[in-house]
C-alpha cells in the first residue's frame, strides 16, 4: 500500500501534569472530559480535526481487507505521534461495529495512561512481556470512550527492542486481534530517530503511519524516517501541528 494519506494538521496539547483517576467500569466521558484528554468525539457539529481523523481511518480501511495492526510512529520526539495514535484509534471506535485497542509501545516515554487519566496500577505491556503478568485480560483498561481500550506500557524501560522482537510480543498481538474479527490494534510507537524500536515494531504491523511535526521535522528528516519501513506497509505521512 503506497498511497499517501491526506496531511493532518491537528492541534495537539501533549504533555503537562494532569490528575490521574482510576477508571473501573464503562462510564462514558463527556465532551469536556474528552477535550481535556485531547481526544476527539462524535458531534452533530462539523469539526475539521474530527473529519481529518475520520478520513484517515477511511483510507486505511479502504486499503486493507481484514482487521489490521497499525503502527503510528513520530519522526522525532515531540512530533505528536501519541496524539495521532490515540485519536486514530478513537475514530475507528466511532463505528459501532468495530473495536479498537490502543497499545502504548513507547517504553521510554509512555504517555497514553497519563493523557487518558487512567491509573494503570503497575500492570501493562512490559509487565506482560517480562512474564510478570500472565493474563492478557488484566492488561486492558477502559478509556471512557465506547469500544476503545488501552493497553498501557506499565513498567517503563530504557529500551524495548528485545521485548518487541520476542515471540511473546507477537503472541500478545495475535491474541488481541484474534479475540474479535472486528478488533483493530493501534501501536503507539517511539520516535524513528534515535532507536531501533520503531523498525522492530513495524515487522509486527500491517500498516505504518509516520507522524511529522508540521514546521518541526525537515523534509530530509521525514524522508530518512520513511526509508526505514517496507513500502508495502507504509501508508503515508500525517502532518501534526503542535502548539
Amino acid at each position: 500500500m503506497t498511497r499517501a494519506l491526506s496531511p493532518l494538521r491537528a492541534v495537539q496539547h501533549e504533555g503537562g501534569a494532569h490528575p490521574i483517576t482510576a477508571r473501573t467500569g464503562t462510564t462514558a466521558l463527556t465532551p469536556l472530559q474528552l477535550e481535556e484528554r485531547n481526544t476527539i468525539y462524535r458531534s452533530d457539529q462539523q469539526r475539521l480535526e474530527v473529519d481529518a481523523f475520520r478520513e484517515l481511518r477511511t483510507q486505511l480501511l479502504a486499503a486493507t481487507k481484514e482487521n489490521f495492526i497499525t503502527l503510528v510512529v513520530p519522526v522525532s520526539l515531540g512530533s505528536g505521534g501519541s496524539f495521532v495514535a490515540r485519536n486514530l484509534a478513537a475514530a475507528m471506535a466511532f463505528d459501532e461495529t468495530k473495536n479498537a485497542v490502543l497499545v502504548d509501545c513507547d517504553v521510554r516515554h509512555p504517555s497514553q495512561d497519563r493523557s487518558m487519566r487512567i491509573q494503570a496500577a503497575g500492570s501493562g505491556l512490559i509487565d506482560y512481556l517480562e512474564q510478570r503478568e500472565a493474563d492478557t485480560g488484566n492488561l486492558l483498561y477502559d478509556t471512557g470512550v465506547a469500544r476503545l481500550r488501552l493497553l498501557p506500557t506499565g513498567t517503563s524501560r530504557e529500551t524495548g527492542a528485545e521485548h518487541f522482537s520476542s515471540s511473546r510480543m507477537r503472541l500478545l498481538l495475535d491474541t488481541l486481534r484474534a479475540s474479535d474479527p472486528n478488533t483493530y490494534l493501534f501501536l503507539d510507537g517511539p520516535p524513528v530517530r534515535g532507536a531501533p524500536d520503531a523498525r522492530i515494531l513495524a515487522d509486527l504491523a500491517d500498516v505504518v503511519v509516520l507522524v511529522a511535526g508540521y514546521g518541526r521535522d525537515t523534509p530530509a528528516a521525514i524522508a530518512e524516517a520513511a526509508a526505514n519501513f517496507d513500502k508495502s506497509k507504509f501508508a503515508g505521512v500525517v502532518f501534526n501541528e503542535g502548539v
